[in-house]
């Protein structure tokens, strides 16, 4: 599944500094059963918005995690609250097949 969510940097914070936070949250995060990894992209035009997608095996794993959240993770969200509104996208299905164009790193899946 796909957990999707919207960052709004307020004034003052920079995107290079959550990034930071994000990476060393991540790395604690992907230790978790059933996580597949997350990516941090910057709105094109505007470089206060970024979007945060987490990858998981199952929706149940995810909803663990975050049950069980481990104390330093809840510390750099922390760290990071006065900086940042987040917003929800939502929560997302793995495609039943995709297709990727020739030469990106995953293959035709169908």
């Amino acid at each position: 599944m796909i957990f999707v969510f919207e960052i709004r940097l307020r004034p003052g914070c920079s995107a290079e500094q959550y990034a930071d936070a994000w990476v060393r949250a991540s790395r604690i995060i992907q230790q978790a059963p059933g996580a597949r990894g997350t990516r941090l992209h910057r709105k094109i035009g505007d470089p206060h918005v970024l979007l945060a997608i987490a990858y998981w095996e199952s929706k149940d794993q995810r909803d663990a995690m975050e049950a069980d959240q481990p104390e330093n993770v809840r510390r750099i969200i922390a760290e990071q609250a006065a900086c940042v509104d987040v917003r929800v996208i939502g929560e997302f299905a793995d495609p039943e097949w995709r297709v990727d164009p020739p030469g990106t790193d995953d293959t035709t899946h169908r």
